[in-house]
């Protein structure tokens, strides 16, 4: 399941319900107090049970109704909901309109000890007569019903809720589907609530605001999320374990029982047999120790964020094996005591995390390094209006200044280029063939280096955003330059060619578009086929190089299924995937020989040499 929305009124400083949206990566932004720390906060709340406080109300709201709702898209395709008979929370009606989950939990803060008072769904749910309250009836309350309506109970199991609410449904035709909210606390709702919550991705969350102690949070949480998420992993067979001890133990302590029944009748009517286990996570721990013998914990504080950043590496690469389980990480700046070098490899662990589907991160930053590396759709700007949290998306085309104005985004001085890239992929390609490159000839800049020295800027322009970034550019006074795909064969016109012109006609400014589909297509074959024994000979410029990949790759699986039998949304992630490999892999095991083959005219290494023009002159 994926978190695409949360919904925050009377929590803290945000009394009028206010929305924010989700991506796979989201960046949060806003100056000291704006809001930002406390959406992390009420999600930890929602997936983790974290204590709420009554000075968690809001000072001007209800104390009695602190409400924190979440909204799911990717909802499992089975679910067992009661009598282990499954369904789908779609057929049960428990989604809104445009088919995700919204469940929202009530919380009343004006109690000593705040607890929750209510959680439900927000559905379009049946409000026929006799329709609209299946979800809270009894096996026999159901039975009643289903005769009472006169529904057709031939070849129903009427010991199955799930089927008698189906029946009973059937029966009546025009359900009268209307916005509702679906009580999930009640005794047969908070067993719909129980079983939702097993498919719920795991919440992980970072505070920058940590203690240095053996037991600091900043170390060891990454650990614990790792524990919990392989325990999630085998929880199945760990549960069935569980339950062959039980039934071994309940066995002896019964026939115990028994026999102190033969000596002493009194004393075993008062005895009842009760086996109890702890939770599986608590019976394992990770600690992380230098060969001295000293903690990592006891390091300086740059170090233990270290931790931090090579756990990410460490699950990027789970992700990458399409092992990793549904899960959000919330890292509250994560730049805090890291070298810049070390935020940007941050920033790529991130990214590579949430590219493979099964992971979401959330970030707040009050760095430009992180702000500017991502697609402007990613960043959420949070900020005071009338001393009330107001969203603003990077997706709104006011909202660009007002982040530059919150972070200065733009305001670094040793920059010497600026280099705009349609996305995240083509910095990787760039970066790692221009290292390649820069090996065997000086006059091709390192341009890993460069960004490493503060000297080049990478700006991931996207397709909705390159006239707004480049306006935001202008007057900077350092040298720009954009590199795009071309996209359409010729005799079209290029995608962005309207844009080029923009571009070329201001000083300063140079623009580039590949002569090919795209910068995959200018690797060699041979890279390739490092990783792809039977891909093809050959590469045309206007192939589609990630799904030649995706196909190939897919094809060499003896057990997966005929390419052609696959869906287009199964087979736009496999290319998903495949353009990750290219930009990544493929690009590695390029040299100058196969890049003079696959691009004989020269393109990319002129571009490159170009900007290391640039990069040599002074600011």
């Amino acid at each position: 399941m994926k978190l695409t929305e949360l919904k925050l009124q009377n929590f803290r400083s945000y009394r009028n319900e206010t929305l924010v949206i989700f991506d796979n990566l989201t960046v949060l932004i806003g100056r000291n107090d704006s809001g930002k720390s406390t959406i992390l906060d009420a999600l930890n709340i929602f997936f983790n049970d974290a204590s709420i406080e009554q000075d968690d109300a809001s000072a001007q709201g209800d104390a009695t109704d602190v409400r924190i709702s979440c909204v799911f898209s990717e909802l499992p395709d089975s679910i067992v909901l009661d009598d282990q008979h499954p369904t789908t929370l779609q057929a049960e009606h428990l989604v809104r309109q445009d088919g995700r989950l919204d469940v929202c939990r009530v919380f009343n803060c004006s109690l000593a000890k705040p607890k929750q008072t209510r959680i439900f769904a927000r559905a379009l749910h049946p409000t026929a007569a006799g329709c609209g309250d299946l979800m809270g009836l009894k096996i026999n309350d159901l039975k009643a019903r289903a005769v009472q309506q006169g529904a057709e109970l031939g070849g129903i199991n009427q010991t199955v809720k799930t089927e008698l609410r189906e029946a009973i449904w059937n029966h009546a035709g025009n359900l009268a589907l209307a916005a509702t909210e679906i009580d999930l606390g009640a005794e047969t709702g908070k067993a719909v609530w129980d079983q939702i919550q097993t498919h719920l991705p795991v919440f992980a969350v970072f505070k920058s605001d940590r203690t240095s102690t053996d037991q600091d949070e900043e170390a060891q949480n990454p650990m614990k999320a790792a524990i919990k998420e392989a325990v999630r992993e085998h929880e199945a067979q760990l549960n069935g374990l569980i339950a062959q001890v039980k039934t071994e133990l309940e066995r002896v302590a019964l026939k115990t029982v028994e026999k102190i029944q033969e000596m002493s009748p009194d004393l075993a009517s008062t005895l009842s047999p009760q086996v109890k286990n702890k939770n599986w996570e608590s019976l394992f721990s990770v600690s992380l120790t230098g060969a001295d013998g000293i903690s990592i914990n006891k390091r300086g504080s740059g170090t233990r964020r270290l931790v931090l950043l090579n756990f990410f590496r460490a699950r990027a690469e789970d992700a990458a094996s399409d092992k990793g389980t549904g899960t959000i990480y919330a890292i509250e700046e994560p730049e805090t005591s890291q070298h810049p070098n070390h935020q940007l490899m941050l920033l790529d662990a991130f990214q590579e995390l949430t590219s493979h589907g099964t992971c979401q991160v959330i970030l707040t930053t009050h760095t430009p390094t992180l702000a500017r590396r991502v697609d402007r759709n990613l960043l959420r700007l949070v900020s005071q209006v009338d001393r009330h949290p107001v969203i603003q998306y990077g997706s709104d085309d006011g909202t660009l200044a007002a982040i530059k104005s919150t972070l200065g985004v733009l305001a670094d001085h040793d920059v010497r280029v600026f280099l705009g890239v349609e996305g995240k992929w083509d910095i990787e390609f760039l970066k790692r063939l221009s290292k390649i490159l820069h090996a065997n000839d000086e006059t091709v800049p390192d341009l890993t280096a460069a960004e490493a020295s503060g000297a080049l800027v990478f700006i991931p322009l996207g397709g909705g955003s390159m006239d707004l970034w480049s306006a935001r550019l202008a007057g900077i006074d350092r040298p720009e330059y954009y590199i795009t795909d071309r996209d359409n064969p010729p005799p079209e016109p290029a995608k962005y060619q309207a844009q080029h012109a923009i571009w070329n006609a201001r000083p300063n400014c140079t623009a580039y578009c590949t002569s090919k589909r795209e910068l995959e297509n200018y690797l060699h074959p041979d890279a390739i086929r490092v990783i792809a024994p039977t891909f093809a000979a050959a590469i045309q410029d206007f192939d589609d190089v990630p799904m030649m990949l995706a196909e190939t790759l897919h094809t060499a699986d003896p057990a997966a299924p005929n390419w052609l039998t696959v869906t287009p949304e199964k087979r736009k992630e496999k290319a998903s995937r495949a353009k990750r490999r290219l930009n990544q892999a493929c690009v590695d095991n390029m040299t100058t020989a196969l890049l003079n083959q696959s691009d004989a005219v020269g393109e990319i290494i002129g571009w490159l040499r170009n900007l290391g023009i640039a990069l040599a002159q002074q600011p």
